[in-house]
């Protein structure tokens, strides 16, 4: 079902959740006390086969970075400097620290750690518009409704992958196992790939709308009830259970569950403390960037650092050439804007991991729904171009330095190795050791694998 939100909008730095969802899954409980709809029971997780790498040290976290609009893949990732000048652009290419790669100019901190990275560079779908596209590449799912600009989501459509993966962890999902922020993504419609579906609104998102980088940023909705702590509602719960005598129904247990749930939520200073951005010190504030991107993904780290299973950061809320990487026309002044911000943020999230600790059992990635055009079009941009891509890993015992697949000459098409979204989904399944072929059965009883694609087994161990 889609997100609805709040009929008062939210302020920059405030968040607001779905609760109409909530309702309708049951949890009236949750609803009361400002909370998700995804406090059901999950079943327990498969792990992978004996002697692979997830079954012997599974990853705790993920943090899938989205660039919603499509970087081109010649100006960061992928650079073709043999290629003809209208396939090749102005940029030019600089070496990273591992011999033999290289990058955009405009990439010279990841450049640094690329040695922590691996590239694949040969992603690549059927979908041409911006909404399939994010459909596709979310849920690692054709969607069933084929390449529509304006597809839009609905209660039938293949959920999001933090939604897929919440599911598979059942019993060793996190209090709060999925955070997406900090705004829903749009192209008219709210872009498909965002919520559960056919999983149902229990393993829907946290939604974050807000700015971290804002002084004010908090969690009012995990904010306890006006003068109780923690404490206290854990005195009024245990006062509830001794009258309240459950009948055994499935409802009312049900009903418990969500409470149960709800409760650990708004009661977890660990939680809430996760979200709290004053505690970072202005140095490592400064090290991400001041900006959206960059405290977007130090509020990512510490949502991981404080147990959260996967966390959803979008760059690039609305659709538009000045909106986010959509750049069919004049690629090169725009992406000498977008691209600096983001080698600042995602250099300094991989250099921080590292430093605390959590990068072996984080897998980082970041992807978009495409890339664009070989050839630069006469407005001096690059068009959608799905048929061949670049996706960014770090972290999760990813082998750095490593490269997957290739494009041919003038970054057209996969030249080998060649990697679908459904790969990406299966993949990071996987490392979490969940079984991708696991089946799951939608509201008409139809079985569903978790992931029809192959995880990227050599990229690890």
């Amino acid at each position: 079902m889609s997100t609805t939100h709040c009929s008062r909008q939210p302020q920059t730095s405030e968040i607001a959740i779905n609760r109409r969802q909530w309702l309708q899954a049951g949890g009236v409980a949750c609803a009361a006390a400002g909370l998700p709809s995804w406090w059901g029971t999950g079943e327990t997780s498969v792990l992978a086969g004996p002697g692979s790498p997830s079954a012997d040290r599974p990853i705790r976290s993920c943090i899938l970075i989205f660039y919603y609009g499509g970087p081109s893949q010649f100006e960061t990732y992928d650079p073709k400097p043999l290629a003809p000048a209208e396939v090749r652009g102005e940029y030019a290419q600089i070496p990273t620290s591992v011999p033999g790669i290289q990058i955009g100019e405009y990439l010279p901190r990841v450049a640094r750690i690329m040695d922590r990275l691996a590239l694949v560079r040969s992603v690549h779908h059927p979908m041409r518009n911006h909404n399939s596209a994010a459909s596709e590449v979310l849920t690692g799912r054709t969607p069933v409704s084929g390449d529509l600009e304006l597809l839009a989501d609905e209660s039938r459509s293949f959920p999001t992958l933090g939604s897929t993966l919440s599911y598979a962890l059942g019993s060793r999902a996190h209090t709060l196992p999925y955070v997406a922020l900090p705004y829903t993504i749009y192209n008219v419609v709210q872009l498909p790939g965002q919520i559960p579906g056919i999983l149902g609104g229990e393993f829907d998102r946290f939604q974050v709308l807000g700015n971290p980088n804002s002084p004010d940023f908090r969690v009012a909705a995990l904010d306890p009830p006006a003068k109780r702590t923690a404490r206290d509602l854990q005195s009024r719960e245990d006062l509830l259970r001794g009258l309240d005598q459950p009948t055994g129904a499935s409802g009312p247990a049900r009903m418990r569950q969500y409470q149960d749930r709800a409760l650990r939520l708004i009661a977890s200073d660990e939680v809430r403390r996760s979200f709290e951005m004053s505690r970072e010190s202005p140095e490592t504030r400064d090290r991400y960037g001041r900006h959206l991107l960059g405290q977007s993904l130090l509020l990512a780290r510490r949502l991981v650092e404080g147990g959260v299973n996967f966390v959803t950061v979008f760059d690039g809320q609305h659709n538009g050439q000045d909106a986010n990487w959509d750049s069919h026309q004049t690629i090169f002044p725009r992406h000498r804007q977008l691209i600096p911000p983001n080698d600042q943020a995602f250099s300094a999230l991989i250099e921080d991991l590292e430093t605390r600790g959590l990068l072996e059992s984080t897998l980082v990635m970041g992807v978009a729904e495409f890339g664009r055009t070989p050839k630069i079009n006469g407005n001096a941009g690059r068009d959608h171009w799905p048929d061949c891509f670049t996706t960014v890993l770090a972290g999760g015992g990813v082998r750095g330095g490593a490269v997957h697949g290739a494009s041919d000459s003038i970054g057209a098409y996969p030249a080998r190795d060649p990697v679908s979204p459904a790969d990406l989904v299966a993949t990071i399944l996987w490392r979490f050791g969940c079984d991708s072929t696991r089946e799951f059965h939608d509201p008409t009883g139809r079985p569903w694998r978790l992931s029809d694609g192959q995880p990227l087994t050599t990229l690890f161990g």
